[in-house]
């Protein structure tokens, strides 16, 4: 009878948590110039929480001692803030997508566009910071640490903790449903008038435009589900009656410590405290999945990459153009392939302070060239007077024509459930 698979260790799990940094940072300037506010909150809140996950699983592998109260705090605000903000920032995608679907998205003026992005902000940033305040109320004391994941925010279990936290990612997935709905349906209805509306438009292309359709529905698709599996578990670890102020925040300074040990030993405890670390992450991955291999997104990795280069001391080197480093139509011998097509030359690095050398003896070589070539035609010119002995000796003699000077080949450019009655969100 084989045993149940272990749990995932912690190093895979940092690792996992900084390629979700990498993947939500790495696009984010491309998207920040084309103001797509509703993306953007998206990648800022995933990125910041699988950082701050990444963090604490290094600083807390193998132990669960109190080393950085502060920290904590801080970190355990983020975590609240990606339970809320994720779900929100889908939320504004899917608000957006609904606008363009329905012709209502074009902002034509700047005030137009200001008010656009900041109801975006209020919705994705805003309401995360307002929650994450509200969340005090039902907090019942400072912060817990466990062993291998950190700080986590702990929620007091009563009826307002259902309302103020729980329930707070599914209420906000079902208003997106409706919104992804609208959109696909009047996509649906004008396909052509909505073909010829984005074809106007810079920062949203079509493909860009159903990948977010793609994204946002497949986040609603988890979300919910999700979001009631999180509120049913925390059901079931049970509801205690609120007694008022006092009795929640009852020793509120008090950090509770769980080796993993223990936590682990409680199999409902354990898969909340597992699936709110690895929400983030799966976030992430999505999210890269649908834009990390994107025409633009290939475009721009290329930039980086001849960025980093050049300022390493390297400079593309291709197979076609001229030594101007300006583009050229001129290609070498045997550049077309066998159907007729001109093949890409594939660009190679070289370093540009060995290149200098070289240059100076090409253009000394070509420099002996043109005087050769200019006697040849010198030559050639004098032989065809003496052969034409009748000519006028008034005419001037036939003048040698200038050679054209060829082109080099070469081109260098330069909710968790609760331990106890009291459970963590």
């Amino acid at each position: 009878m084989s045993s149940a698979p272990g749990p995932i260790p912690n190093p895979v799990f940092s690792t996992f948590a900084f390629l979700g940094f990498l993947a939500c940072v790495v696009p984010f300037p491309w998207h920040l110039e084309a103001w797509n506010t509703g993306t953007c909150l998206y990648m800022f809140w995933t990125g910041l929480g699988c950082l701050n996950m990444f963090v604490n699983s290094i600083v807390w592998n193998g132990n669960a001692i109190n080393w950085a109260p502060v920290w904590c705090d801080i970190s355990s605000r983020i975590i609240l803030g990606t339970h809320f903000a994720i779900p929100a920032a889908s939320l504004c995608i899917n608000r957006r997508l609904y606008r363009i679907a329905s012709i209502q998205a074009v902002t034509v003026s700047r005030a137009e566009k200001r008010r656009a992005v900041m109801v975006d902000l209020a919705i994705g940033l805003g309401y995360p910071c307002l929650m994450i305040a509200l969340q005090y109320i039902v907090q019942g004391h400072r912060f817990n640490i466990f062993e291998e994941i950190g700080c986590f925010p702990f929620t007091y279990n009563t009826p307002p903790a259902f309302v103020l936290v729980h329930a707070q990612p599914l209420f906000v997935g079902l208003i997106s449903l409706v919104y992804c709905a609208l959109s696909i349906r009047l996509f649906a209805q004008k396909h052509v008038q909505y073909t010829s509306f984005l074809s106007s438009q810079n920062s949203l292309t079509k493909s860009r435009y159903v990948r977010l359709i793609l994204l946002a529905g497949l986040e609603i698709v988890t979300n919910i589900p999700l979001a009631s599996w999180a509120l049913a578990n925390n059901v079931r670890a049970g509801v205690a009656p609120w007694l008022g102020w006092n009795d929640t925040h009852y020793g509120f300074s008090r950090v509770d410590l769980f080796p993993a040990m223990f936590w682990r030993k409680i199999p409902g405890n354990a898969a909340g405290l597992e699936f709110t670390r690895w929400a983030p992450i799966v976030c992430a991955a999505v999210f890269f999945a649908f834009f990390g291999f994107a025409d633009e997104a290939r475009k721009n990795y290329r930039s980086a990459v001849e960025t980093v280069a050049r300022k390493m001391g390297y400079s593309t080197f291709t197979l076609t153009g001229s030594r101007t480093g300006t583009s050229s139509t001129s290609t070498l011998n045997g550049g077309l392939s066998s159907t007729g097509k001109t093949r890409t030359a594939p660009r190679i690095f070289v370093q540009t302070d060995r290149l200098t050398d070289a240059s100076v003896c090409f253009d000394d070589a070509s420099e002996d060239f043109d005087e050769k070539e200019k006697g040849f035609f010198a030559t050639d010119a004098a032989s065809a007077a003496d052969s034409h002995g009748d000519a006028s000796s008034s005419s001037s003699p036939p003048s040698s024509p200038e050679p054209t000077r060829q082109p080099s080949r070469n081109s260098i450019h330069s909710e968790s459930p609760k331990v106890s009655e009291r459970s963590p969100v």
